[in-house]
């Protein structure tokens, strides 16, 4: 053997005897292949990457340590970077999410943000900051999962983080509930995906995706209450996107044949996780169905605009496919480690999609179906409602008829379209009913 060789033995030698002294590096099937809670210890200088937050690419190094079975196993040298947008702020997560790198590997870990009590959320993008939240949001993966929605793996976790900079050089420890999150790479392996469509480089969901992978999406989202995403569906389309974000909190896969999918991920600003959205009455009047929770409004509000995108036959095989699988998302609920406040509040999301959506009556509900529909304060017609911002759109839904007069009807609009959120704030949408021509009201749309 020349020595070229023997060193290349030597050397391989030695990289296993390390692995399985450490009980060697997990792969991308070992985290997800159960759903039972894995606990994990993470050591490493957190104080130094939190000080660094705002910093992009900054990282640290650390060891993590977990049981598989009787076994203990160890990676060194994992790269620890801090992830996300908005949660690596200061002022909103004082813990927030983190990614974490191996040689030959990398996982994506939902944390708990902070450790807020009670239900109350942050100011600003409306977190839940403590450690139910990341149970809820594992949840939520797991019942995306159950309902047959393209999504990223998740394995619930507990996690305790050793400070090897804690103060006076102690290190000092915290343990918190989290989770593990597939990452992007081990997901496109592992669904066959031959690549990845950068945000710059997406058109629209209706050029790149089918109708039927677009509606499921659109469903999935009104069922967990989030409005923390974005996609272009077609070209010019504002509906809650700029030029700069046609995609957000979305993966675009492509498959060789020349196809792509959407993934959806990223939900701990949803409803169903922090429970409520601080911003409602900004953009949705709460009389709109007066005696429903708030995350029926939402969820009709998502819903609703779908039917702007899609034909009826695929609005109906969308619906009848989530139907087929209501009693397992209820099952999957029950049976989930969530916090009893929390179960209320996805049972209401859960309770809002399926009478939302089950009903044909219901579904199609009564909506603007005339071009140029304009609303007004008064039967008259003498005070148009923030005219600046032009004709009520074709499909936003009508509420209740509150009165009438002559041709003209007095009723709540929910502003399904975003026509009138902020920046724009009409007050006279958002916080009263309006009056509309009674001929510009219609259910057979689409």
């Amino acid at each position: 053997m020349r020595a070229s060789s023997r060193l290349l033995a030597a050397l391989i030698f030695a990289a296993c005897a390390a692995a399985a002294a450490h009980g060697g590096a997990p792969g991308a099937d070992d985290w997800f292949t159960a759903s039972t809670t894995l606990a994990l210890r993470l050591e490493a200088p957190f104080n130094d990457l939190f000080a660094h937050a705002q910093q992009d690419g900054y990282a640290v190094r650390g060891s993590l340590t977990w049981r598989d079975g009787s076994t203990e196993r160890r990676l060194d040298e994992v790269k620890i970077t801090v992830r996300g947008h908005t949660s690596r702020r200061e002022s909103e997560c004082t813990f927030p999410k983190l990614k974490l790198a191996w040689s030959g590997g990398a996982v994506k870990v939902g944390t708990h943000c902070g450790d807020a009590t009670g239900d109350a959320v942050t100011p600003r993008y409306g977190r839940l900051a403590n450690q139910r939240s990341a149970v809820r949001e594992a949840f939520v993966y797991r019942l995306l999962e159950t309902l047959g929605v393209p999504t990223l793996r998740v394995r619930p976790a507990e996690i305790t983080y050793v400070y090897a900079d804690g103060e006076g050089g102690h290190d000092s420890s915290i343990t918190r509930h989290a989770f593990l999150l597939e990452d992007d790479d081990a997901a496109r392996e592992r669904l066959g995906a031959s690549g990845a469509i950068a945000e710059d480089a997406f058109t629209n969901a209706r050029d790149r995706f089918s109708p039927d992978d677009t509606a499921r999406l659109a469903f999935a989202e009104a069922l967990i209450g989030n409005f923390d995403w974005c996609l272009r569906f077609f070209k010019g389309d504002t509906y809650r996107c700029d030029a700069r974000h046609p995609l957000w909190n979305l993966l675009a896969f492509t498959w060789p044949d020349g196809t792509a999918r959407p993934l959806m991920y990223d939900f701990d600003v949803s409803g169903a996780v922090a429970g409520y959205h601080r911003w409602f009455a900004d953009i949705f009047d709460e009389q709109f169905l007066p005696d429903k929770p708030h995350a029926a409004i939402e969820v009709a509000a998502q819903l609703q605009h779908a039917r702007s995108l899609f034909d009826r036959p695929v609005l109906d095989a969308t619906r009848h496919a989530f139907a087929a699988k209501r009693e397992a998302a209820y099952g999957a609920l029950a049976d989930s480690a969530v916090d009893g406040d929390g179960k209320k509040v996805m049972t209401e999301y859960l309770d809002a999609f399926f009478d939302a959506m089950t009903s044909d009556a219901v579904f199609y509900r009564p909506v603007i179906t005339a071009a140029r529909t304009r609303a007004y304060a008064d039967a008259d017609r003498s005070t148009p409602v923030c005219p600046s911002v032009g004709p009520v759109p074709i499909g936003t839904p009508v509420g209740d008829v509150l009165q009438t007069k002559g041709d003209m009807v007095q009723a709540v609009l929910l502003d399904a379209m975003w026509k009138y959120a902020p920046p724009v704030k009409c007050a006279a949408v958002h916080k009263s009913p309006v009056w509309i021509a009674k001929s510009a009201i219609g259910t057979n749309y689409p």
